[in-house]
Order: C-alpha cells, then sequence, then structure tokens
C-alpha cells in the first residue's frame, strides 16, 4: 500500500504542522493531505529517449517542477563541453576518463526522468572515480565540475567503491550552467562510502542531477546533498540494495532565496531483506518566489523482510513570499519487517524563541542567527566532512545577512 503526506502550512516552528506515520510489525499507515499516486515500483525506467518522453509538468515527478526552466535540459541533441570536471583524488583512489561504451557504467540503475535520459544519452566521456578492494583512502578525493556556458550541456560520474574499501568524495559543483547530470554510485560488499554532492552555483544556473546508488551486501552508503546556489536545482537520487545488511543514511540541507526553485526527490528501494534506511533532510528559505520540494519515495518490496527505514523532512520558513512542498511516501508490500516511518513538517520562523532570546538582551539579528543555526546544527555534525561543514557554516551566515538587511532596513 502507499501512504503520502504533504505539507505547504506556514504556521510557527514551535506549533509546525507535523505529519508523522510509523508502522510496525505489518500495520497500514495512512496518507496525510495530498493524493495517493500509483506504485513508484510502476514508474517507467528506460535508457531510451522515445520511451521516457518530454514532461508537461502534470505528471507526479514534474508537478512542482518549474518545467518552462527546466525545458532545455530535455532535449536529445544536448552537447558535452559545458563543464569542467577536475579531480584531486586520495594516493589510494584511481581515476580515469573513458568513453560511454565501458562497460562499467549504466549498472546502477535505470533512468527514471525526462532529464535523467537526456543526461544518458548525450555525454560522450565519463569520469570513473575508483576506491580499490580493501583499500581505505587516506583523504577526501575531490571531484569539482565547473560550468563554462549557458548552452545545455550534460556529464556523466562513476563513483565505485570496490569490496572492503572506505573513501570521501566530495563532488562541488559551481561557475554557471545549464546541466543535465548522471551520478552512478556503485557500493560493493562490505565497502563504506560517503559521497557528498554541493550544489554552489552562480545565479542564473539551471540544473537537473540523477544519482543511481547500487549497494550490495553488507555494505554502508552515506549519501549527502547540500544545494544554496542556482536559479532551478532538481537533484533525484535513487538508492537500491542489492544484498542483505545494507545500509543507506541520505542527509539533505538546502537554503532557498527569491525566486531559487530547490527540488530534491529520492527513492528508496528495499528489494532485499535485512536493510536500513535513514533519510533526514531540512531546508530553510527566504524571499518571494522561493520554492523547495522534497519528495521521499520508499517501497519495501515483499521479499524484503526484516527492513528497517525511517524518512524525515523539516522545512523553515524565514519570510513572507516563500513556499515549501514536503511528500513523504512509505509503500509496504509485506508485514514482516523491523519498523517503518516518516515525518514531515514546514513552519515560520518562530517568534516566541525570538522574543524570549530578545527579552535576555541578544539583538534581534543575532537571535536569529541563533534560531537558524540550531535548527541546522545537528545535521551539519552528521555530514561527517569537516571542510564541507565550514563551508556550509559560511553560506548559511551569507544567506542569513542577506535576511538581515532586510529587517535592518525595514
Amino acid at each position: 500500500m502507499t501512504t503520502t503526506a504533504s505539507t505547504t502550512q506556514t504556521e510557527p516552528v514551535g506549533l509546525s504542522t507535523d505529519h508523522s506515520q510509523a508502522v510496525q510489525d505489518g500495520a497500514h499507515s495512512h496518507g496525510v493531505g495530498g493524493t495517493p499516486q500509483g506504485s513508484r515500483a510502476e514508474r517507467i525506467t528506460s535508457f531510451d529517449p522515445a520511451v521516457i518522453t518530454e514532461p508537461t509538468g502534470r505528471e507526479e515527478e514534474w508537478r512542482f517542477s518549474p518545467v518552462k526552466r527546466l525545458a532545455p535540459l530535455f532535449s536529445t541533441a544536448l552537447g558535452s563541453a559545458g563543464v569542467r570536471t577536475t579531480v584531486v583524488d586520495a594516493p589510494e583512489v584511481t581515476v580515469e576518463i573513458v568513453g560511454r561504451d565501458d562497460e562499467r557504467l549504466g549498472r546502477a540503475g535505470v533512468p527514471g526522468d525526462r532529464t535523467a535520459v537526456t543526461a544518458w544519452n548525450a555525454f560522450d566521456e565519463a569520469t570513473v572515480v575508483t576506491i580499490p578492494a580493501e583499500a581505505v583512502a587516506s583523504d577526501v578525493t575531490s571531484v569539482r565540475i565547473e560550468g563554462l556556458t549557458d548552452e545545455p550541456t550534460a556529464t556523466h560520474l562513476l563513483v565505485h567503491a570496490q569490496r572492503h574499501s572506505e573513501s570521501v568524495v566530495v563532488i562541488d559543483h559551481v561557475g554557471s550552467a545549464t546541466l543535465t547530470e548522471t551520478v552512478e554510485i556503485v557500493v560493493e560488499d562490505g565497502a563504506h562510502l560517503t559521497v557528498v554532492s554541493v550544489q554552489d552555483w552562480s545565479e542564473g544556473a539551471v540544473h537537473a542531477s540523477s544519482h543511481r546508488a547500487r549497494i550490495g551486501r553488507d555494505a554502508k552508503l552515506k549519501h549527502v546533498v547540500v544545494t544554496f546556489g542556482g536559479d532551478v536545482v532538481r537533484v533525484t537520487p535513487d538508492a537500491e540494495f542489492t544484498g542483505t545488511g545494507g545500509e543507506v543514511e541520505m542527509v539533505g540541507l538546502y537554503f532557498a532565496d527569491a525566486d531559487q526553485h530547490q527540488e530534491h526527490r529520492l527513492f528508496v528501494d528495499h528489494a532485499v531483506p535485512s536493510c536500513k534506511s535513514r533519510v533526514t533532510y531540512k531546508g530553510a528559505l527566504q524571499g518571494e518566489g522561493a520554492h523547495t520540494v522534497w519528495v521521499g519515495d520508499v517501497l519495501i518490496r515483499t521479499e524484503a523482510e526484516g527492513t528497517d527505514t525511517y524518512e524525515l523532512n523539516r522545512n523553515l520558513v524565514l519570510s513572507d513570499g516563500a513556499r515549501a512542498d514536503s511528500v513523504p511516501n512509505l509503500e509496504i508490500e509485506t508485514g514482516l519487517i523491523e519498523g517503518a516511518g516518516h515525518a514531515s513538517a514546514t513552519g515560520r520562523f518562530d517568534d516566541e524563541q525570538l522574543f524570549y532570546l530578545q527579552a535576555r538582551g541578544i539583538p534581534e539579528t543575532d537571535a536569529r542567527r541563533l534560531v537558524v543555526r540550531g535548527f541546522f546544527a545537528e545535521l551539519i555534525q552528521e555530514i561527517g566532512v569537516p571542510s564541507v561543514e565550514e563551508r556550509l557554516l559560511e553560506s548559511i551566515e551569507a544567506e542569513l545577512a542577506k535576511s538581515m538587511s532586510v529587517i535592518e532596513g525595514r
């Protein structure tokens, strides 16, 4: 069955709307708000752009998206020279540039929407980052994807963690681009991999990124998405378990400003027994026309007995004119699970918290910073990459400075 929850309310955070569902021992949870859609397992996937046609905006996977702004990436005539990829790899890691006929490509999953299928068909060369079997990387591997033109283009990256390896890979998106991207992630049996994708584009950038991950037996993947820059950013991470005992932790942090659209659509496919998934995304938004979308789909198939899953989304609205859509979906085809649930809440900045801090002599601007920092603090610490954590704190300060200037000038 399917459970669906959707929130676009803007109550104070202290009184925020919280749509939570939990399922234990085969009990069924029911949707809160929104309209339940067809099974996630029935969605069309294909490497053929003739099968996944251009969207109109009425489709389930596009109903929150600014389709007109993303339309340049629906074309099958995309280029592949509009970005520059630079890799600074750990000593234990190997990096290759390969042609699209390399047999390692395309094994992490099948495209599930129009920008994903056009990205697959457009690239000429792919960057492959391999962590050899048994290797423990002594440093972070950094992949810098820099936009060089506003002409629509595509790029492809494969991160392959072989058996019992351990590593951290940070993918950094900067510059100006109109880009559709594929990131394949293969985590073989017993490997531990952290992948951090930072969207720090310049103003005007349009970015659609399809992340497809396969997680082997007793393997662990921490997948982190951080979105601040760009005009339109749409990230769609899919995770599929292929062996028992696998774990995935999906963490996301985003901050949307005026007229920015930031969308994160996740799918966790529990297709084998005894796997665990945890999803935690938090976002803040401010300014007229700021729009964030979070959709979390979790499918527990009939054969996935012993599944343990939970997903959480929280949104903090800092000003009028901003909108957050939050839709957790949970499909359960077997009652023999450890547990499953989801929670979603969206609320305004809490004036009571602000008053409490000001009553103790803290100026309004400092009080606002403390509340927002507290909202993000625990999640930032979970990232586990100090350089990324420091950068996030700086970005949050920069975003807050924008809102403070408005408040001080009113």
